[in-house]
């Protein structure tokens, strides 16, 4: 797809999808901390507990001196929430140890994070510091493919695909869109093209119609 194209289906969509992501939370730490626990859980769960849990732990010292336990017992209610429990209470003291308490602002050094990948780290890179990142998730997989931005098969060939073919200033707004977006029309399975306000410069060659009542 022609560049001029991609930057038109972004400006659309940015039109049509005015809120703002959903682990936003307009600082590097619960941005962090708020992706992580997202991880095949729904954004909707993780911002239902998110409040209680920061109360009991306030703090990146109060999670990096906590018992694991008391920190799964406040995210149960979560997918993975042990195993979360578990790389919160690590991450926190890493970052307390090596980074002076405060959430590292590269790559490279926010990979060096138990349980942070790509995807997270981009979203903190993005939401938290502003800084031009592509995070991909299954929102932006899904739908990078079915636009025929994508052809590569893992999250982070799909990272570099995008990252050719999208502007820089726009790569933060691809995931924030597109999350919406997915959620929205082009979801999981069957998709709502007859409702989509970018199907003419989509490659999905099954697109969908609206059944007859």
């Amino acid at each position: 797809m022609m560049q001029k194209n991609i930057v038109q289906v972004i400006r659309i969509l940015k039109r049509r999808y005015t809120s703002k992501g959903m682990v936003d939370f307009g600082n590097p730490e619960d941005t962090l901390i708020a992706t992580l626990l997202s991880a095949r859980t729904r954004d909707e769960q993780v911002l239902k507990v998110y409040p209680a849990f920061r109360k009991a732990f306030p703090t990146l010292k109060h999670l990096a001196r906590a018992n694991v336990k008391d920190i799964a017992v406040k995210i149960s209610s979560i997918g993975l929430y042990r195993n979360k429990a578990k790389a919160i209470n690590a991450l926190a003291g890493r970052i307390m140890s090596v980074y002076g308490g405060r959430v590292p602002r590269t790559m490279d050094e926010l990979l060096t994070l138990p349980g942070v990948g790509r995807k997270t780290a981009s979203c903190v890179l993005w939401y938290g510091f502003g800084k031009p990142a592509m995070a991909v998730d299954t929102h932006v997989f899904r739908i990078a493919h079915r636009l025929g931005w994508a052809k590569e098969k893992t999250p982070e060939k799909v990272e570099q695909e995008l990252m050719a073919g999208v502007p820089k200033r726009l790569w933060g707004e691809v995931n924030r869109t597109f999350v919406q977006f997915g959620r929205d029309i082009c979801r999981p399975g069957t998709p709502q093209c007859w409702r989509c306000p970018v199907a003419k410069w989509c490659a999905f060659e099954t697109k969908t119609r609206k059944r007859k009542q």
